[in-house]
């Protein structure tokens, strides 16, 4: 009996409905093991631009000429987008010959705070299913097992005297359903948890850029004109 008790064999003898668990669990896996391999990336290359943007950024870099190089690459994303989308926003309102500098700094922090809100929401994508799967494969897995279950117990009342061997098989084919759900769910709930964790540090970093930029723009206004 141990050798006909396999994971594939107890596939093909479990119902129609437990193998639709199964494969359902087994493609959230797929597709969440792919989607936390492209998240790490994504995350891994945002903390790399990070570091290598503030570096060139407190360097004392002249602003005009960073803006210009920046705003050259034909994708701008992360911290470099806040600053173009700020420095933008600051040299229109300059050109507008607006002189009150509070009215400037407060346009420049808001157009900073969309662009804010647009990568925070590219640094989260995916990561909602990823906590749909962590919360929602065990309990289809146990759907799952619990089907299974029921099946073998009725049919073991349709016979006389049951056995072991009997009952095993339909059992064991029910509890990979569960653990199926488990091998779907533990992944997602960790990764999302780590990634949640990398997204909000990428967004206090990015908030406190934007209030330090802020600054340094307030003072520049009150000290003479951008050319």
């Amino acid at each position: 009996m141990s050798a006909e008790i396999s994971f594939f064999h107890l596939f093909l003898e479990a119902s129609i409905l437990v193998q639709l668990v199964m494969l359902t669990l087994l493609i959230f896996s797929i597709v969440c093991w792919a989607m936390i391999f492209q998240r790490r990336k994504v995350l891994k290359n945002a903390v790399q631009q990070l570091k290598a943007f503030e570096d060139k950024f407190w360097s004392g870099a002249d602003l005009s000429k960073l803006y210009s190089e920046i705003s050259a690459k034909s994708n701008i994303q992360g911290i470099e987008s806040l600053f173009v989308s700020g420095f933008k926003e600051f040299a229109r309102l300059r050109k507008s010959n607006i002189n009150n500098p509070q009215i400037i700094v407060d346009g420049t922090h808001r157009a900073m705070r969309v662009a804010l809100s647009r990568e925070v929401d590219s640094l989260e994508t995916h990561l909602p299913f990823m906590a749909t799967v962590g919360s929602i494969s065990p309990y289809i897995g146990l759907f799952g097992t619990v089907w299974g279950i029921m099946n073998s117990f009725i049919a073991l009342g349709a016979v006389k005297q049951a056995t072991l061997a009997m009952v095993a098989p339909g059992i064991a084919e029910a509890l990979i359903a569960t653990a199926m759900g488990l091998f779907a769910a533990i992944p997602a709930v960790m990764a999302f948890n780590r990634f949640s964790h990398k997204v909000e540090k990428l967004e206090n970093s990015y908030g406190n850029f934007m209030e330090e930029f802020s600054s340094i723009l307030q003072r520049q206004t009150a000290a003479e004109p951008i050319a």
